[in-house]
């Protein structure tokens, strides 16, 4: 509301034209980035340093980070037999040799892989009969007999 009534209103001797006085924009802003700051030059330039030394470790983290999750992805396509990516490879090979999938990643990772065993062994399959509802069973299979019975109807002509 207030920069309504300013940018109406304004300052009312500034369009008189009164004297050679004008606007002071020169003077509103230093041309000394250090000054603008408020520090002395060695304090700005100690200051600018210490900006750019952090950014080029935040940087280098974020590099290694994204490096860690490509080990985990390569290391999950070996795992499961899928095509290797060469972007990962890539990153990786950026990042170095020191590169190991973090301790919680690798947890989750071996969290799976024990729950996939537990499914894929006798005992996991005898639980997952156990819980299955048994009508819903019988109508899979009549409607796969029924399927392959339609197709083998079409294909062969002595049926």
């Amino acid at each position: 509301m207030a920069f309504l009534i300013k940018s109406m209103i304004g300052n009312p001797l500034s369009g008189m034209g009164f004297g050679g006085g004008g606007d002071k924009e020169e003077e509103a802003t230093p041309s000394d980035p250090a000054k603008a700051a408020g520090m002395t030059r060695e304090e700005y330039e100690e200051y600018q340093k210490q900006l750019v030394e952090e950014k080029m470790q935040r940087d280098a983290d974020f590099l290694h980070k994204k490096a860690e999750r490509a080990t985990l992805r390569v290391c999950l396509r070996d795992k499961y037999r899928l095509p290797k990516s060469e972007q990962d490879e890539n990153m990786i090979e950026m990042a170095g040799d020191d590169v190991d999938v973090p301790e919680e990643l690798l947890k989750m990772v071996d969290e799976d892989a024990t729950e996939e065993e537990g499914k894929d062994s006798l005992m996991g399959q005898i639980q997952n009969l156990q819980n299955m509802d048994m009508d819903q069973l019988k109508e899979k299979a009549s409607a796969t007999v029924t399927e392959l019975k339609s197709k083998a109807e079409e294909k062969c002509s002595v049926m």
